[in-house]
Formats: C-alpha cells, structure tokens, sequence
C-alpha cells in the first residue's frame, strides 16, 4: 500500500508530516474554454485525518466525452476504480485539469476551539472559496460551477454567485451523483484523503511508537468500532493523541476527560481581574469597579 500511496502526486510525500494544510494543482489544461469546474469533498465527518476539498475541471465542449468516462459519487466507487478514475483524470493534459486543498487536521481543530469558532462550514466555504480563485488566477475561464453542499444550498449559492459574477453556479445537494464533473471532483478529494490517512507519517515518541500508531486506524468514523479501538489505544495521557487526530470532535474530548491526566491553569493574577469586572450590587448593580473607577456612565442614563 505504502508504494501505491507515495505514486499519488497530491498526497505528501513518504516520511513527509502533514502538519500544514497545502493546496495541490495538477498542469494546466490548455484547451480553449470556456470551462466548467465541479467541487466536493472527502472527509467531513471522520474524527481522523485531514479534510479534503476537490475540483476538477473541463472545456464546456468536452462533457460530452467526460461523461463516458465513468466518474461518479467516489463513496459508491471501489477502492481500484477510483484509483483507476485518478490516472484517467490525470491523463488528458489537454483537456482535464483538478487540484485539491487539504485541510490538516490541527488546522481544523483550530479553527473549531478558537473564540470566536471557525467552524466546518466556513472552513469549507474557505477552501471552495480558495481553489475557484486560484483556478481563476491561473487564466482558466469559467462559465459554469457545480457545487455539491449541504445545509441552506440556495444561500450558499447566492453567496458563491455574489463573489465571482459572470460565473453560473449551482450548489445541490448529491451534486456527485448529478453532474459528471462533481464526480471528478469527488474521486481526486477522496483518493487524496485516502492517500493521507494509509500513509501518514506519525511523529510522535520515535519509531517503535510510530509503527504501534500505525496499526488499524479503521474509517476514521467515530461510530467505527476499529477507530474507537484505535483511539483508546493511541492516547498518552500528558500530551493526548497523534497529530492524525481532530482533537475538537467530541469523541476526543470525552476520551481526553476520561484518560487524560487533569490539567489546572493557575493564574495568580486571574482572581483580581475576574472581581474587577463582577457586576456591583445596590445602587451599581451592573457596575463594575472598572467602571466605577473610570466614571463610565451608560448611555442609556442620558
């Protein structure tokens, strides 16, 4: 598997952490456009790995010949065809084009635990948002875009349609299965993603660890009995888990509040900032001394 993996051109390379998410491109089609360009993901829901947007792309004039081709929604494809489907996409320079941005999982659980939370929706409208500009910015010409989302699909598209005019969007929901060139997408986000997880470099606590996390990783679904295993196998008390893990998925938080060692953040000077901004009581009920000492008066009072 590990020599399959490495021939994948937008997976990391072997002994090469993904620490960092990237954005991958395949050459440029030079066919004369217009284009249309398809977007889906893979990886969304696991507790592992990154989160991986696709696109792909073709001249308005060759969706006759790509619908022949036999893309489709990658999650009804066998391991070996999407492979296959991959070098198919891969192989017509002229007229085929797709890149990838994977969203590393530190970067996901980042975004989710900061205040205020970027959460898994903004991070893929970001990433969407990211790869349409940077196939623009590469010359390519788009008249139509395909998008396949979740959720409130006509504000999205709205959304999409108000950042890049002149561009025809469509956002649906199964847009995998509807549109030949989302299917594209869908194959380079999930052999991507497949190739990250199968062969991820663990850095973590030397090589005799690193080949025990190596072990059966399962799906990467928390409802996966493989990944739950895994997981409570893989944790360290101190430090929590490999970097492989999402650590704001709530699995990984009940897990860490069951094994991990307690942690208290001791600040001396919490205690005194925390009481100078208590509300007041009596006549400065919904004072603070800070506003007392500064002579802050609402407005509202006027």
């Amino acid at each position: 598997m590990a020599e399959e993996v490495s021939q994948i051109p937008s997976a990391p390379a072997p002994s090469a952490s993904l620490s960092e998410s990237y954005t991958y491109h395949s050459p440029l089609p030079i066919a004369t456009g217009p284009y249309i360009l398809g977007v889906d993901e893979a990886g969304r829901g696991p507790v592992l790995g990154p989160l991986v947007y696709g696109v792909a792309y073709c001249p308005v004039a060759y969706q006759a010949e790509m619908g022949n081709l036999g893309f489709a929604d990658s999650k009804t494809l066998t391991t070996e065809t999407r492979s296959s489907l991959l070098k198919i996409l891969s192989s017509d320079a002229k007229n085929l084009g797709w890149s990838v941005r994977v969203v590393c999982p530190q970067a996901i659980s980042s975004g989710m635990l900061r205040r205020p939370p970027t959460n898994l929706n903004r991070q893929s409208e970001e990433a969407t948002i990211l790869l349409i500009r940077e196939v623009l910015s590469k010359g390519i010409e788009l008249s139509e875009v395909y998008v396949d989302a979740l959720g409130n699909t006509e504000k999205y598209e709205s959304y999409l349609s108000s950042l890049f005019p002149g561009i025809n969007f469509t956002v649906t929901q199964k847009a995998d299965s509807k549109y030949k060139i989302v299917g594209a997408a869908s194959v380079a986000a999930k052999v991507t993603r497949d190739a990250c997880v199968e062969g991820w470099y663990f850095e973590e606590n030397g090589e005799s660890k690193a080949k025990q996390l190596k072990s059966e990783v399962g799906s990467g679904y928390p409802s996966d009995p493989n990944t739950q295993a895994w997981l409570k196998s893989s944790i360290e008390p101190v430090f929590g888990f490999p970097k492989l893990v999402r650590f704001s998925w709530t699995t990984v938080k009940v897990l860490l509040d069951k094994e991990a060692h307690k942690v208290t953040w001791i600040d001396e000077g919490q205690a005194s900032l925390r009481k100078a901004f208590e509300s007041g009581k009596g006549l400065d009920k919904d004072r603070s001394s800070v506003a007392k000492d500064l002579q802050l008066t609402s407005i509202g009072t006027f």
